[in-house]
């Protein structure tokens, strides 16, 4: 359980410094009026024009207008998830929800067009910053790339398929597929903004390079730096500057992407038995395979955290909504935990997170099994393009 442990670890560690810097500790008190009606615009206007010493060191309270009651930290932890509600929805304009659900939230490549976009982005990464902080969680479960963004790494073709999954397809067979001279892809993309066709050239003159097997690997580096990085540059620029105002980079550079959206979002309980109730099986697996066995035995005896990783690198998120494993769903609508059959037994586990799909080679052991499994989570982060 050494992965579980450093995640401990790296948590307590980051609240230890933050304690040392006196982050959050006072004695000067940060005091947020907020009416409950104008929830949003309040706190805009009361954190974006703060001093960020103010918001890394004095002690938070929140007061709802015309409500008695101090604030132990329960107004404050109720004001975080309220205002995350609303600040992070989709209506707002600024997110967008992932190509896989309606739980797991992106930057809107369309946010620009939101009125004083650049204050709003900023605000939300002082607002992420200081949940972190505080010590309070956020009711909102970003898409994977998100963290990645805030954490300054770099994506990798898995997260494609987070932002769109017709063009983590198409990228996918790139790779896959011997590129031939009848094929006719060109070093640029079209896309669409708001009815309105636009091209963008992944290099200079891309319109008239095309792809071919020797600079494949190229145009999907290009694609993927564009498509997960450019596209959103503008907002997290903005995003970071609000986020780095409360928390720095170093603070936070020992924890990876998975890591990140458990120290932001929380972690909970998984109810293996919810689970297993709602899993379908393919491919001449079932309940009673013995593959199928091993696999529940490995993951009940897992700890929570790494059910939450696990859960993570076959969702893509360890949220989970409010009615369980029932309500799974995937990029077009309810869609259960499913376990498909790979026929390799040489391969690691394979996650299709728009599906909720694991592919799970049938192992000839409990022991091969379980390694596999516990590799395949905590390589999830790091795969690049083979």
């Amino acid at each position: 359980a050494d992965e579980v442990k450093s995640y401990r670890e790296k948590m307590l560690a980051l609240y230890r410094k933050l304690g040392s810097l006196g982050f959050g500790k006072g004695p000067e008190r940060l005091r947020l009026k907020i009416r409950r009606k104008r929830l949003l615009e309040d706190a805009f206007n009361q954190i974006i024009f703060e001093s960020t010493k103010c918001l890394q060191k004095n002690k938070l309270e929140v007061q709802f207008v015309g409500e008695d009651g101090l604030d132990y930290g329960g107004l404050a932890r109720e004001f975080f998830f309220l205002l995350s509600r609303e600040l992070f929805n989709p209506v707002c304009g600024l997110f967008e929800y992932s190509a896989n659900d309606t739980y797991t939230i992106q930057v809107s490549p369309k946010s620009t067009y939101v009125d004083h976009w650049h204050d709003w982005f900023r605000f939300c990464g002082r607002v992420i910053g200081m949940a972190i902080v505080h010590r309070y969680l956020l009711d909102a479960f970003f898409a994977r790339p998100f963290y990645k963004a805030l954490l300054e790494r770099p994506c990798n073709i898995a997260d494609l398929e987070f932002v769109d999954e017709q063009y983590h397809r198409s990228i996918t067979w790139i790779i896959d597929n011997e590129i031939t001279d009848d094929l006719t892809i060109p070093f640029s993309v079209s896309y669409d903004v708001f009815g309105e066709k636009r091209e963008h050239e992944l290099k200079p003159n891309g319109k008239n390079i095309y792809v071919s097997e020797s600079n494949k690997k190229e145009y999907v580096e290009l694609f993927l730096k564009w498509r997960l990085e450019q596209s959103i540059s503008e907002q997290m620029k903005p995003i970071l500057r609000g986020f780095h105002d409360i928390i720095s980079p170093e603070m936070l550079s020992s924890f990876d992407a998975n890591e990140l959206e458990l120290l932001i979002c929380g972690t909970h309980d998984v109810d293996v038995d919810d689970w297993i109730k709602n899993t379908e099986y393919r491919s001449g697996y079932s309940e009673d395979h013995q593959v199928i066995v091993w696999f529940w035995e490995a993951v009940r005896i897992m700890s929570n955290e790494k059910r939450l990783r696990l859960l993570q690198f076959i969702t893509g998120t360890s949220s989970l909504p409010v009615e369980g494993f029932a309500a799974l769903r995937g990029s077009s609508g309810l869609r259960k935990f499913c376990i498909d059959k790979l026929n390799s037994v040489d391969k690691l586990p394979r996650a299709h997170t728009c599906f909720n799909r694991l592919d799970l080679p049938s192992y000839p052991s409990y022991k091969v099994l379980y390694k596999k499994l516990v590799l395949a989570i905590e390589e999830t982060n790091n795969f690049g393009i083979e």
